[in-house]
């Protein structure tokens, strides 16, 4: 049996560094959840109790919900909880499943995450330069806080995908799986 290795300490900084930041901002952008409950609440009281629907509670309860999911992304990665194939995934080895992560990370992931940074970056500006509004309710609510998530996501998402690249690393290069999300060993 292998002797258990243990990576260096400022391998395991540069994970740790990411990982916090990642956990801070997931737990940060959980506020999304208040103005999309109350959006929700106010509308339902209006529309089936007073018998007058808002003009802005939809538009609320788009912005806030795709600003939620998409801003959730990075520490859903962090996590383990996006879609996998676990029927297959459980039979290979440590090691093995460090290689498959690793090459998806660099040829499909970060380069992804890139130029989804780049692309909805100048869409972001666009945006805010037009002062851009919803069409969907008399209300016009801009939507340039709503484009700006976009290249925030794809850089959070290229962020924790580089701390997930160290850790797929190291399960390729020593057989063993580096970290059980939050407390990493040294």
């Amino acid at each position: 049996m292998a002797q258990s290795r243990k990576p260096s300490p400022g391998y395991l900084a540069v994970i740790r560094l990411i990982d916090g930041i990642t956990s801070y901002t997931g737990y940060f952008f959980t506020i999304l959840i208040a103005p999309l409950v109350i959006a929700n609440v106010i509308e339902v009281f209006m529309r089936y109790v007073m018998k007058a629907p808002t003009t802005w509670a939809l538009d609320v309860t788009t912005m806030s919900f795709g600003a939620l999911f998409m801003l959730g992304a990075a520490y859903a990665l962090m996590k383990g909880a996006h879609v996998r194939t676990d029927m297959l995934w459980e039979k290979f080895s440590d090691r093995k499943k460090g290689i498959i992560d690793s090459v998806a990370y660099i040829v499909f992931f970060l380069p992804s995450m890139a130029v989804l940074f780049y692309i909805s970056i100048d869409d972001f500006f666009y945006s805010m330069s037009i002062d851009e509004r919803s069409t969907s309710s008399l209300w016009q609510p801009i939507i340039w806080p709503l484009r700006a998530v976009i290249p925030l996501t794809a850089a959070l998402l290229f962020l924790q995908g580089i701390s997930e690249l160290m850790k797929s690393l190291w399960a390729a290069r020593t057989g063993e799986m580096l970290v059980q999300h939050e407390k990493i060993e040294v």
